[in-house]
């Protein structure tokens, strides 16, 4: 686990969009393609405004994302496809983006990506950590056992205020209760992992993520077990490291 810290946003999100891009060419130049995951939120923002200007061949890169709440349509602000759309796939040339369909029937969903995901062997997984430590949509505790590439799991409160908190709905009682997620042993598949995590409110989080006992009551204290993690912090999300 390399532990980058950097004095803004801007700089973390430049860093980890550099590093990513360049495990992405490697990919290219090594298999003749890459497969990513990308991951979304108020933590992503400045990673992927400089991702989408790296020079990488997109038409070699097959895409997923992590999670999408069950029952928003793409049209609501809080979608992670319409995000995903706006603020990746639309400005680069991608070869394709599996998105999770959140309003169809979630376990068929979740076997249809499965079955997709399997034949895509990740290169780099662009990661966040929430403010309960979760690790995409796996709020704690944690399955840290099912081998299903995807899953339908339930959102805790501290979930649901993030979501709330960040003004992605108009109140708390709007945020969905379930969603579907990628499983923690699928993010874990992936050959490299890219941890953006901005933000003081995320300090309690990320200590426990990185200087905490491995427990699927922090759910990303899970990357401390794998060998290729980069994860990029600035002074404030910093701020409790020993």
């Amino acid at each position: 686990m390399k532990i980058t810290i950097s004095n803004t946003k801007s700089e973390l999100g430049a860093k980890a969009a550099m590093t990513g891009a360049g495990i992405i060419r490697e990919a290219i130049k090594t298999n003749g393609a890459a497969n990513i995951i990308v991951a979304t939120g108020a933590s992503q923002f400045e990673m992927l405004n400089e991702l989408v200007r790296q020079d990488v061949d997109w038409s070699r890169v097959t895409a997923f994302h992590l999670d999408e709440y069950i029952g928003i349509p793409e049209t609501h602000p809080a979608s992670f496809r319409k995000y995903l759309k706006e603020r990746f796939a639309a400005k680069v040339s991608l070869q394709e983006f599996h998105y999770v369909d959140g309003e169809t029937d979630p376990d068929a969903e979740c076997r249809r990506l499965g079955e997709i995901i399997g034949k895509h062997p990740i290169d780099v997984a662009f990661v966040g950590i929430g403010e309960n430590g979760h690790l995409a949509f796996n709020d704690p505790p944690a399955d840290f056992e099912t081998d299903e590439p995807y899953l339908v799991v339930s959102l805790d409160e501290q979930c649901r205020r993030q979501q709330w908190g960040e003004g992605w709905f108009p109140t708390l009682d709007d945020v969905p209760e379930q969603a579907i997620s990628m499983s923690v042993k699928q993010i874990m598949k992936s050959k490299t992992i890219i941890c953006s995590v901005p933000d003081v409110r995320k300090a309690e989080a990320v200590k426990g993520s990185v200087e905490g006992k491995v427990t699927p009551l922090v759910p990303a204290s899970v990357l401390q077990q794998h060998k290729a993690v980069w994860i990029y912090l600035d002074n404030d999300s910093a701020s409790l490291l020993d």
